[in-house]
């Protein structure tokens, strides 16, 4: 059987946008593996997305220790690709991955403690068959863990040479900011947090994450962008059997579609159409509507998804007055 060998197109269409005021750059789009890198997951349909992804020019690969089920079963599947299939193009890619919610059993297994963070990605990089990921992410805050253990853990994991960067993820304004002014002190190259945002859910926009990241030359990469599948034609016409909300439920349920939603999407999917666009090219364009968003994370079931999104590469930029609408489709006001 022939190993894979990349396209030498790779680099020719993609764009790629500097993390903050950091070195780094991380292409516009960047693979999840979230969903449907399990270990009930089909693991040629794995490879298949990972080699259209990586054919496409997207270099960065994020998982955490928790993806799965079960948890850990997706830094299995990711290293036995880079292992088999990849490992020639480790340093053209950017493997991230995080702690911070429930891992294993006791009280170490779980939040922002110096104990499980470091023990933590000592696990993952096992898992995954790896020297460091290039960056690690504590992927929650924690309120009882005092917040400059949790920072001095993760500045250890850079200074170990087991991480290159260093990365928050679901945090708000202010705490990002003090996060920022520890880790700043101690040197650590932080460069990046990880939020949800989408054309639905735009909590970073009002609890102070998006400005305090501009305001330190920090890089925001976004999860979530098409609400789970809701900015999708997945929905337009009502709930599919096949569909996530049918066959698995953790995170977008029947009560999530309600009638005014379902209006909101197909109004949407006729501007996407208006631009000769995808709902969900449409969805991921917004994301990156501004230079505040590095790179948005996409999460696929076949490859297939992962060409369609791709296409956003190209697309036109939202004018003013397609961004008024789409807020007067999500019930807001203008900007």
């Amino acid at each position: 059987m022939n190993k894979y060998s990349a396209s030498p197109e790779r680099y020719k269409t993609m764009n790629y946008n500097r993390c903050g005021s950091s070195g780094l750059k991380l292409p516009e789009i960047s693979l999840g593996f979230w969903h449907n890198f399990s270990a009930n997951g089909n693991y040629e349909n794995m490879k298949a997305m990972c080699f259209t992804a990586f054919d496409g020019g997207i270099t960065h690969f994020d998982l955490a220790n928790n993806y799965g089920p079960p948890p850990g079963s997706a830094e299995v599947n990711c290293g036995r690709i880079l292992r088999n299939e990849l490992s020639r193009y480790r340093d053209e890619l950017i493997i991230s991955t995080k702690a911070g919610y429930d891992m294993w059993e006791g009280p170490y297994g779980n939040w922002g403690s110096r104990k499980y963070l470091l023990s933590s990605l000592d696990q993952s990089l096992k898992r995954m068959g790896l020297e460091y990921v290039d960056i690690f992410y504590h992927h929650r805050m924690d309120p009882e863990t005092p917040l400059e253990e949790t920072m001095l853990a993760l500045d250890q994991a850079v200074k170990s040479g087991k991480a290159l960067y260093a990365g928050i993820s679901n945090y708000d304004g202010p705490h990002m900011e003090e996060a920022s002014e520890i880790l700043s002190s101690l040197r650590c190259p932080f460069i990046i947090n990880q939020n949800r945002y989408s054309i639905f859910d735009r909590t970073i926009e009002k609890n102070g994450l998006k400005n305090a990241a501009k305001r330190h030359g920090k890089g925001i990469i976004a999860f979530s962008p098409l609400a789970q599948g809701m900015l999708t034609n997945r929905y337009l016409g009502g709930i599919p059997q096949d569909s996530r909300i049918k066959t698995d439920g953790r995170f977008l349920h029947e009560d999530d579609l309600t009638r005014d939603r379902l209006a909101q999407i197909n109004a949407l999917n006729d501007l996407a159409a208006q631009r000769n666009e995808s709902l969900a090219q449409l969805a991921l364009g917004w994301v990156l509507k501004d230079s505040d968003i590095t790179s948005v994370l996409v999460g696929a079931s076949r490859p297939e998804q992962l060409t369609d999104n791709l296409q956003i590469v190209n697309r036109s930029p939202l004018t003013q007055e397609e961004l008024d609408r789409i807020d007067l489709i999500c019930g807001l006001e203008k900007h």
